[in-house]
Formats: C-alpha cells, sequence, structure tokens
C-alpha cells in the first residue's frame, strides 16, 4: 500500500502467461510506473496467477537450432521477479494472487514476493490507489 500523497495504480490481470500480448503490455506497464517513482499494486487472478510460478524454464528452440544460452527465452516469473527488485522500497510493488485461483490451478509455488489474497485486496488496492486498470482476456 502506498502512503499518503503518493501516486500509485493499480493493475488487475486475468490472462496466464505466454498466452496474450496483453500481459507483456502490462508488465511493461508496471516497470514504466515504477521507473517514474509510482508504486504499483497487482491483483492477479485467472489463469494470471501463473505469472508467478517458479517452476517456468527456459527453452531452446529446435526449429532455429538455438540453444537455451543463445535463446534467451524470458520467463513472466523471471520479468516479475526484476519488478520486485525495482520496487523493493520506494516506489513499492505489491502483487497479490488469488488465492481460489491458485488452489483451483495448483500454483502455490510462487517466486520469492507475491502473496496469497483475495478480491477484497482488488478493492482496497483500488480505494488507496490514484488510478486502477482491468485488463481482461477479451
Amino acid at each position: 500500500m502506498t502512503t499518503s500523497g503518493e501516486k500509485s495504480i493499480t493493475i488487475a490481470l486475468m490472462d496466464p502467461p505466454y498466452e496474450s500480448g496483453t500481459t507483456t503490455t502490462a508488465l511493461r506497464i508496471m516497470d514504466a510506473a515504477l521507473r517514474k517513482g509510482i508504486s504499483v499494486n497487482v491483483f492477479a487472478y485467472e489463469g494470471a496467477v501463473n505469472l508467478t510460478m517458479r517452476g517456468q524454464a527456459p527453452h531452446p528452440n529446435p526449429v532455429k537450432g538455438t540453444s537455451i544460452e543463445e535463446q534467451d527465452h524470458p520467463s513472466t516469473a523471471k520479468f516479475i521477479a526484476g519488478l520486485f527488485t525495482l520496487g523493493a522500497d520506494s516506489p513499492k510493488l505489491e502483487w497479490v494472487n488469488c488465492g481460489l485461483c491458485v488452489d483451483e490451478r495448483g500454483a502455490g509455488e510462487c517466486i520469492d514476493g507475491p502473496r496469497r489474497g483475495g478480491p477484497g485486496d482488488l478493492f482496497k488496492f483500488s480505494q488507496e490507489s490514484t488510478n486502477t486498470l482491468i485488463i481482461g482476456t477479451r
């Protein structure tokens, strides 16, 4: 949460990793906001709880003939871990994964940083933020 007078944005995400360009756009918005001194609150629900899964792994590209290192395939978990480094102090990144959605998908093993929560967190984030952006799947 942000302190009085500090700018913040709340972003609610629904898309799972690698399924839509909106996820990449949302991550870029978060990065830009943090770099501009704007705190970011994220509520991930439905498939978006998989964005922070610890088990994401890079892969080679046999079609191109590239190795894991050459392909340098980014994972959403790695990108988000970088956002947590950027938003560790001020501005701050707070990320909540919907606990019901986590349980439905077996997505309990996530990177350090996100916490488990529920729809009430989105409501509280929205009340306390300068702006809120809800990114649905369609």
